[in-house]
């Protein structure tokens, strides 16, 4: 197509954040980072490589997702554990924040709730910032690997991508058809995993995470959570995913109770106040 005369000008107009932050309600972090000084760890979950597990952490609680063995990247799915049509909104939490999420940013539910779920209260890999290749760590963008997508690119199934992991963890848990669970299944937060845009052709790419033994990503149970994680088949991420051959590690689960009083004030956020009437009459 022939660009029109006017074209330097109209990319040239400034961009403008979608949605201006000022006004979020912001989490208590003095408060949270005096509660964690006080943290006792009550269970904890190992994930084995190439599959996935579920864990709750009751409203006021803590969990960490801890890198124990080797590089390993995880996917997180979060739900109200009390509801499963509540559960982590990805696109919202990427709007509201970053691609990339770390300390003192929120995971948001689905509408019509939109609260937040959890508070990232410490994030050892914060130092990463944005690397040359603009890649970044905790991302919001990806959607979960999956036995559709591979199908779709490759014409057979694979059944350890993290889409499918997460799927018989929640149906395991819940005593679920794997059939029905899968409904529930969502975009995740990908732990760990070092994602961004190429800077020629703008595609979704991944390279090696900087994860080592002993880092970890820290949360706050704004409300009772169940939660998923999926050791992914991809291991660090650094070559490929949905794959038997990478090098995977196990991914490590804790629950952490505060101090009594250590959270006093505090309270789990309401669901949005919108009364859903959407202008109809």
């Amino acid at each position: 197509m022939t660009e029109p005369a006017d074209a330097a000008e109209r990319r040239g107009r400034p961009a403008v954040v979608c949605y201006p932050v000022e006004t979020l309600p912001q989490p208590d972090m003095a408060m949270l980072g005096r509660a964690r000084e006080t943290l006792r760890k009550v269970s904890e979950t190992i994930v084995p490589p190439r599959d996935a597990r579920t864990f709750e952490a009751p409203a006021g609680h803590f969990f960490r997702i801890v890198s124990i063995e080797g590089p390993q990247v995880g996917d997180l799915n979060l739900w109200n554990a009390r509801d499963l049509s509540e559960r982590f909104f990805s696109g919202k939490t990427r709007a509201l924040h970053a691609t990339h999420v770390t300390t003192g940013n929120r995971l948001w539910s689905t509408l019509p709730n939109l609260r937040p779920l959890a508070t990232i209260t410490h994030d050892t890999l914060g130092w990463y910032g944005f690397d040359a290749d603009g890649g970044g760590v905790h991302d919001v963008i990806g959607t979960r690997c999956d036995p559709y997508t591979h199908r779709l690119l490759s014409g057979g199934d694979y059944h350890h991508c993290c889409h499918s992991n997460l799927t018989r963890a929640l149906a395991a848990a819940r005593n679920m058809d794997v059939r029905d669970a899968e409904m529930h299944v969502h975009d995740v937060l990908n732990v760990f995993m070092c994602t961004g845009f190429t800077k020629q052709t703008h595609q979704y790419f991944m390279k090696a995470s900087p994860v080592r033994p002993g880092d970890f990503i820290e949360f706050f149970a704004e409300i009772d959570l169940l939660g998923a994680l999926s050791a992914c088949p991809g291991g660090d991420c650094g070559a490929e995913h949905s794959s038997d051959v990478a090098k995977c590690y196990p991914l490590k689960v804790e629950i952490f109770a505060p101090a009594e009083g250590a959270l006093a004030g505090w309270r789990s956020p309401q669901r949005s106040a919108y009364p859903r009437t959407h202008g109809a009459s």
